[in-house]
C-alpha cells in the first residue's frame, strides 16, 4: 500500500477503534491527526510516535469552529489532507423505548444525533476541500447497526442508518474528486461511552463484554469472542484509503463485523442487562 506522506485526519482518535487506526496508519508511513473531545486524550494515543508525523488535536465534533481550527493546524504542519476517518461516537447501551419517558428518549436523541450524525456531517464540511485539492477520501466508521436491529436501541440504530445516508450522498455530491466509503464494524472491546442524558458518561462497553465473558455468556460474533481487539478492524480503511487498493471504490460498505450478517443478534442478550 503507498500511504507514504499522506495525511489522516481521525476523529475520535484518543482511545478505542480510533487510537486503532492512528496507529495503522502511522505504521503504513502516514502522517496522522488524531482528533478527540478530550486533547491530552488525543495527544496521548500519540505520545510515543515520530512528533514529526503526528499531531493531536483537540476539538467536540459538534463545533464546527473547533473542527476549522484543527483542519487550519493540520494544514499548517502537513500541507493538506489526504484521507477523513469520521469516527466518533458514543452508544446507547441497547435501551429500549419501553425503558424510558418521552423526556429521557428526546435528551438521548439530541446528544447521541449531535454526535454521531451531525458530528460525521460537521468534519466533512471541515475538510472536503482540502480533500479536493487532494483528490482525496473519507471513511466513515459505520456499524451493524446501520442494517440490522439489535446492534443498539432505537436512537444509536437510527443515528447509524443516518451515518449510512450521509455516506451515500456525500459520495453522490463530492465524486469525482473525492472517494466517500464507510467500514460497518461489530462489537470490539473499546471505551465507548454511553450519553450523558442518562447518566451513562462514564459507562465502558469493554466492561459489558468482560462481565459478558466472566458470566459465560455465548459470544454472538460468529468468527470471534467478545475480546476483540480494534485493531483486527483497521485493515479495510487501509485499503480504501489506498488509491492503487480503493481507487475505483466510493459509496460502498465494508462489513466488517464478524459474521453478524450469517448470524444476526439471534442468542445476544438483550439490552436491558446491559
Amino acid at each position: 500500500m503507498s500511504l507514504q506522506n499522506k495525511t489522516v485526519f481521525i476523529t475520535g482518535a484518543g482511545s478505542g477503534l480510533g487510537a486503532a487506526l492512528a496507529r495503522r496508519f502511522y505504521d503504513a508511513g502516514a502522517n496522522v491527526v488524531s482528533v478527540d473531545i478530550d486533547e491530552a486524550r488525543a495527544q496521548q494515543s500519540i505520545s510515543d510516535f515520530d512528533a514529526d508525523r503526528v499531531l493531536g488535536v483537540g476539538a467536540d465534533v459538534r463545533d464546527s469552529d473547533a473542527l476549522a481550527a484543527a483542519v487550519a493546524a493540520t494544514v499548517e504542519k502537513f500541507g493538506g489532507i489526504d484521507t477523513v476517518i469520521p469516527n466518533a461516537g458514543i452508544w446507547d447501551y441497547n435501551r429500549s423505548v419501553t425503558r424510558h419517558n418521552g423526556h429521557e428518549l428526546g435528551q438521548m436523541f439530541d446528544e447521541i444525533f449531535s454526535i454521531n450524525v451531525k458530528g460525521y456531517l460537521l468534519t466533512v464540511e471541515a475538510t472536503w476541500r482540502e480533500l479536493v485539492k487532494t483528490r482525496g477520501s473519507i471513511i466513515m466508521t459505520l456499524s451493524n447497526a446501520a442494517f440490522y436491529a439489535a446492534g443498539g436501541g432505537p436512537i444509536y440504530t437510527a443515528s447509524k442508518f443516518a451515518d449510512r445516508g450521509l455516506m451515500l450522498e456525500f459520495a453522490y455530491e463530492l465524486a469525482p474528486k473525492v472517494r466517500v466509503n464507510g467500514v460497518a464494524v461489530g462489537g470490539m472491546k473499546t471505551d465507548l461511552r454511553g450519553p450523558a442524558a442518562i447518566g451513562m458518561e462514564n459507562r465502558s462497553f469493554k466492561d459489558t463484554l468482560e462481565r459478558r465473558r466472566d458470566e459465560g455468556r455465548n459470544p454472538y460474533i460468529p468468527l470471534h469472542d467478545i475480546s476483540t481487539d480494534p485493531s483486527s478492524f483497521t485493515g479495510p480503511y487501509l485499503m480504501l484509503a489506498d488509491d492503487a487498493e480503493g481507487g475505483n471504490i466510493t459509496g460502498a460498505i465494508i462489513n466488517v463485523d464478524g459474521g453478524i450478517s450469517a448470524r444476526g443478534f439471534a442468542q445476544a442478550a438483550g439490552g436491558d442487562d446491559l
